[in-house]
Formats: C-alpha cells, structure tokens, sequence
C-alpha cells in the first residue's frame, strides 16, 4: 500500500514535467523552423537582386571566337595565298657567276651581310630592303637628276672598308639602276667610344669632284659597282616577298591563338 503511494505521487511530478518539456519542444522546433524559412526567403531574394544587379557576374566568359576574328582569319588567308602565288611566279633569283661576295641572309630579317676579303682588308656590306617606286609619278618634263633619281627603286647600302687594325671607312650608298651614289662618308674608330662625337667629315656632295670620282672608283674596284647591286636589287625583292609570306603566317597565328 505504501508502494503504491509513492508511485501514485512520483507519477503526480512526472507526467506533468514530461508535458511542460513536450510542449517546449514542439515551440523550439516551431521556432526554429521559422528561423530556416526566413533565412531561405531572405538568401533568395539576395540572389534575385545580385542577379539583376549585375547581369553579366552570373555568366561564364565564353571561349568561342568572335566572329569578327574569324573574319580576320579568312582576310589573312586570302592575302597569304595572294602572296604565295605571286612568289611562286616571280623568277629564282641566281647568284651571278664570278660574284665577289658571300651572303649571309638570316630569316626574320630585313638585312642581308655580304662580306669578302681584299688584299689585307675587310668588306662588309649591309644591303636594306628596296625602296620600289612604280614609275606612275614620273614626270617627263623634269631634267633635274636628284628628281630623276627619286622616281627610282633603289637599294640603301652601308659599306665599311677595314684593315686589321686601326679605323675603317664607312661609306653610306644608295643604289639606283646603273648607277651607285654615295651619301655619306666617315672614317669610324673603334677606340672612340660611342659617347663620343666624332668629327665625320663634311658632306660627301661638298668634296672635290676629282675626290668624288676617285672614291667610287675605290669602291668599285672593291666589288661596289652597279653588276653587283642589280643582281642585289632582285636578290632583295625576292627576299621582301618571303619575308611579308612570313609575316603574314605568323599574324594569322596570333590571332587564332
């Protein structure tokens, strides 16, 4: 009878502290999931205003070329087979027989070396890309020889003329069909540092005209005379139309990269 009692009142605490607890649990989840419902009703409007906000964040930058590249591409292609076929129909260039001097031409460049030994000295010769005139500007009127040379492809030159020890002549040419015309002339020393002004000379054109003569006949003798620049004024046409095939290769290499 005395156990019963006791169950009786221990139940009496119990039952009601298991309800109070049952009811907390049921506001806690209630609570919560209103927590969870506003934290996604507020992350979804963030992502809706992000979104229109900044339009383009949400893309990925896209790997396609754009169209106006590809038209590019095909402008490149049709003047490389242009170029193409205007190289394969000029003639190969030969080197003439008895020719003086060897040719260094490296690829990429828009020189060539010609070098050769004469009697203890050195000649070096750096040969530029021609300057090519049409002929459509000529003007029959005009006697004046400075005007008639500039209506003429012509070759620029730089000719140094050294011993083994001391300076060297350098000779700045130009030249045109038949006829070699110098420019310039200064007497380089390698001892005088580049920092230095050294005095060159007075203009070619201002010397002595027997002094004129007598320097083209130097050069002359020394393998600068119109036989050699002819044959290097078509050497370096040649050369300039495999440069520009070159050239045109590796634009079109760039822009498909």
């Amino acid at each position: 009878m005395a156990l019963a009692n006791t169950i009786r009142r221990t139940a009496s605490r119990v039952v009601p502290l298991a309800i109070r607890a049952s009811a907390g649990s049921q506001r806690y989840h209630h609570h919560c999931s209103a927590i969870f419902a506003a934290v996604k009703t507020y992350g979804d409007l963030s992502r809706s205003l992000f979104q229109r906000s900044f339009p383009f964040s949400i893309h990925h930058y896209s790997t396609k070329r754009p169209s106006s590249d590809e038209s590019l591409v095909r402008v490149i292609e049709s003047e490389i087979q242009c170029a193409q076929e205007s190289e394969d129909s000029d003639e190969v260039v030969e080197v003439p027989q008895g020719f003086p001097f060897k040719i260094e031409d490296h690829p990429g460049q828009q020189t060539i070396t010609l070098t050769r030994e004469y009697q203890g000295e050195t000649i070096n010769v750096e040969v530029h890309m021609p300057d090519l005139v049409t002929g459509e500007e000529n003007d029959d009127d005009n006697d004046n020889d400075d005007e008639e040379k500039g209506s003429q492809s012509s070759i620029p030159l730089v000719v140094r003329v050294s011993k083994k020890n001391g300076p060297c002549l350098e000779f700045g040419c130009t030249a045109y069909p038949d006829e070699i015309a110098i420019d310039s002339l200064s007497v380089k020393d390698p001892e005088i540092s580049e920092d230095q002004i050294a005095y060159e000379g007075p203009d070619f054109s201002d010397l002595d005209e027997n002094l004129q003569k007598a320097f083209h006949k130097y050069l002359e003798i020394r393998g600068i005379k119109p036989s050699t620049t002819n044959f290097l004024h078509e050497y370096m046409i040649g050369k300039d139309s495999k440069e520009y095939v070159t050239w045109l290769k590796n634009l079109k290499k760039f822009v498909e990269a």
